[in-house]
C-alpha cells in the first residue's frame, strides 16, 4: 500500500465486503457524510442507512449499507455494517 493510499476493510457479521487499498472513502455518518483521506486523524462515527463511496484504481465504487460503525485509525478504515 502506497503512503497516498488508505487500507479499507467493510465488513458484515456474515463476511468481508471489500478489503483493499484506496484513495479515499465517503461514509455516511449520523451527522451527515464525511470524507477520509490518507493522514485522516483517527476518528469512530457511527453510520446511518446510506452508501459508502470509495475510489479504486481511478474508479469510483460504492455499497449500500443499513448503517454501522466505522474506525478511522493509522492509515486504516474499518466499517462495521449492519
Amino acid at each position: 500500500m502506497k503512503k497516498s493510499e488508505l487500507q479499507l476493510n467493510i465488513i458484515s457479521a456474515e463476511r468481508t465486503l471489500y478489503s483493499g487499498a484506496v484513495a479515499s472513502v465517503v461514509i455516511p455518518g449520523i451527522s451527515g457524510s464525511f470524507g477520509v483521506l490518507p493522514d485522516h486523524a483517527p476518528l469512530i462515527s457511527p453510520l446511518q442507512k446510506g452508501v459508502i463511496t470509495y475510489m479504486e484504481n481511478g474508479a469510483e465504487k460504492s455499497l449500500d449499507v443499513n448503517g454501522g460503525i466505522a474506525e478511522v485509525n493509522d492509515g486504516v478504515v474499518t466499517i462495521c455494517v449492519a
